[in-house]
């Protein structure tokens, strides 16, 4: 009888309330952490989330710290002594947001969060798939099918956001003796740029969610060669000359191996495990053939008519 009742229930994400175990009122959107099952009755979402969607989330969190990251060293300059401590700074108030974030997420208090996993792409925009019975009034039954996928990222944002207006300012005002008074500030005041695009791209999250893997690989790929191209890195002995370029390589490192367990989602360890042997070659195979891409040998070799 239940199924009855409730299956009369149009589109894809409506669904009736259920109350004292029997379902109970009309057709319409389900609360926040419920989804409408088969029968269309709203259920709450008591999944832990797949592996792909942890690292998902990951991926959206390292987004602000990499940014971070390379607006404090684009701005620093050479002689100022205060980077590191920016750096370290950075990835301190993206722990905290992170923490502070999943235990404000349910279950409140735990260090993990309760998820409707993604069923399809259709998931990501309810408010496109409102039906309309009479191809009159429409039934509005927008909710998060992804719960918490979208907010979460959102409600991650707004604490990095207010953790660096907290601490970073101060910092950089003792710290930052090294720079110009109208230099001091401009890593925050890029984050203030960088986090409203942040918050308007996770309008588009559901393309991360299918691409992220790739971009992570192509991103880390690019930076990696532009890096090593802008050092002048043509050999093993240039690359450890600084501790700070094998900093930089082994971070495009842990990129590189989060992409790969990123798009084989370690489904057979016996055959995905053995693909992080490939996280140096990008890397290697640079240094193998830099000595002969040298913009200067290529010229002396072309006026020589070799």
């Amino acid at each position: 009888m239940v199924v009855a009742m409730s299956s009369t229930c149009p589109g894809l994400y409506c669904g009736r309330m259920m109350v004292n175990g029997s379902v109970e009122g009309e057709c319409g959107v389900c609360p926040r952490g419920e989804r409408a099952n088969i029968q269309k009755v709203c259920e709450a979402c008591t999944e832990s989330p797949e592996l792909y969607d942890w690292l998902y989330l990951g991926f959206m969190a390292l987004l602000p710290l990499v940014l971070h990251w390379f607006f404090i060293e684009w701005y620093s300059g050479k002689k100022s002594s205060s980077a590191l401590l920016q750096h370290v700074t950075a990835m301190l108030e993206c722990s905290m947001s992170a923490v502070v974030t999943l235990l404000v997420t349910e279950p409140v208090g735990m260090l993990s969060i309760y998820s409707c996993r993604v069923q399809m792409l259709s998931d990501w925009y309810t408010m496109l798939y409102n039906p309309s019975p009479d191809y009159v009034n429409t039934l509005h039954c927008t909710q998060e099918a992804v719960y918490p996928l979208y907010t979460i990222v959102l409600i991650y944002y707004a604490f990095c956001l207010v953790l660096m207006m907290l601490l970073r300012p101060l910092l950089v005002k003792k710290m930052a003796c090294g720079l110009g008074k109208s230099d001091r500030f401009k890593s925050i005041y890029a984050a203030l740029y960088f986090f409203p695009i942040l918050t308007v791209l996770q309008a588009f999250s559901q393309y991360y969610d299918y691409a992220f893997p790739y971009i992570i690989l192509v991103l880390s790929l690019v930076t990696l060669a532009v890096y090593m191209s802008a050092s002048e890195i043509q050999s093993f002995k240039n690359l450890a000359a600084k501790k700070k370029r094998l900093v930089v390589l082994f971070s495009h490192w842990l990129l590189h191996a989060y992409g790969i367990i990123s798009i084989s989602r370690l489904d057979k360890l016996e055959q995905d495990i053995p693909l992080l042997a490939l996280v140096p070659g990008p890397a290697l195979f640079y240094i193998a053939t830099a000595k002969f891409t040298e913009p200067s040998r290529i010229l002396s070799e072309g006026g020589n008519g070799h």
